[in-house]
């Protein structure tokens, strides 16, 4: 059986364009398992898969964080980190609106939207993190000072 190829998605163009060092991991997706599924899938810790989320502002800006799989967003103490009143999660279809995918394969890579990134603080003392490739069950494996280098998140220590 031939191995199944990885899509070429909006996220690889923007990681090949800047010609970025990753590795392409393709799973079976399964509906609401989220990164418990995926470092199972991919045989990782969990803490090192890293889930993109879209949220807003009050005023409806929309945001992309970028949280360790096994944590939760501390949605005040973003709030208070980056000046906003109040953070929430986007809606499934108002967050596949802003970045262009579908949530379960949303990437921080080549959204639609230009958004602020804010990146928990300890994402980048990991040696390597697996993040949406841009489409459900398909994971890049990437170093986060790649992320730093194309993202330019602003670092937070927001996990609840």
């Amino acid at each position: 059986m031939a191995k199944e190829k990885a899509p070429v998605t909006q996220a690889v163009r923007v990681l090949r364009e800047h010609k970025v060092d990753y590795s392409e991991h393709l799973y079976k997706y399964e509906e609401r398992g989220g990164t418990t599924v995926s470092a199972r899938e991919l045989g990782v810790d969990e803490h090192c898969v890293v889930k993109t989320l879209i949220m807003e502002d009050e005023q409806h800006k929309p945001l992309i964080v970028l949280m360790h799989g096994d944590r939760e967003v501390g949605t005040g103490m973003l709030a208070k980190q980056i000046g906003a009143k109040k953070i929430s999660p986007c809606d499934p279809k108002t967050a596949d609106k802003h970045s262009g995918y579908q949530v379960g394969g949303t990437s921080p890579f080549g959204t639609k939207a230009v958004m602020p990134v804010y990146m928990e603080a300890s994402i980048a003392e990991l040696p390597r993190i697996y993040i949406n490739g841009g489409k459900r069950g398909f994971l890049v494996g990437i170093s986060p000072a790649e992320v730093q280098r194309v993202l330019r998140p602003t670092l937070v220590q927001v996990q609840a």
